[in-house]
């Protein structure tokens, strides 16, 4: 069995002196809901032949939809899930119009058990927060990330880990 492995860009910008990040929440039926605890850096799976910050790269243009930002790239290292899952980030100073984000999609039976395929898009929505705001929205596991950005920027951050996540 392979094991189940993302990597993934950490997008961040100060406004006005402010560290914020943009993070995207999750799309599909499951998460229509969901809010905080459940949001994620952009990522996505990548195999073990597959050089992590390349597919990183990649799946950053999938989900927002524009090509990620140029060089220089901060190492945000890992982070292992309770589920076994590892990933990989990588931060990059740059700006987003939260607007223009267009993911791409993927298909799954919904309602389940109805025989229907419906195509929903990977992310519906990626916002702008504050580093603390967003501490509170992102996967418990990924908050990590924050932590070590905030580090390396020499920012003052007091993480508020949502107790609402799930495992992703």
């Amino acid at each position: 069995m392979a094991k189940k492995q993302s990597a993934g860009i950490l997008l961040y910008k100060f406004d006005e002196g402010e560290l914020k990040v943009l993070i995207v929440h999750p799309g599909g039926p499951f998460f229509v809901k969901k809010d905080n605890g459940n949001w994620s850096i952009p990522k996505g799976l990548y195999e073990d032949n597959e050089d992590p910050f390349t597919a990183a790269k990649r799946e950053y243009e999938e989900e927002i939809g524009m090509p990620p930002p140029s060089e220089p790239y901060l190492e945000l290292g890992e982070i292992k899930r309770k589920d076994g899952k590892t990933i990989h980030a990588w931060a990059a100073e740059g700006d987003v119009n939260e607007n223009k984000v267009q993911s791409n999609a993927f298909e799954m039976e919904w309602p389940p058990k109805s025989g229907k395929m419906q195509e929903f898009p990977e992310i519906d929505k990626a916002l702008w927060f504050d580093i603390n705001t967003a501490s509170s929205k992102l996967q418990p596991a990924q908050v990590e990330f924050l932590k070590r950005l905030a580090k390396q920027l020499n920012v003052n951050f007091t993480p508020k880990i949502s107790q609402q996540g799930t495992l992703f």
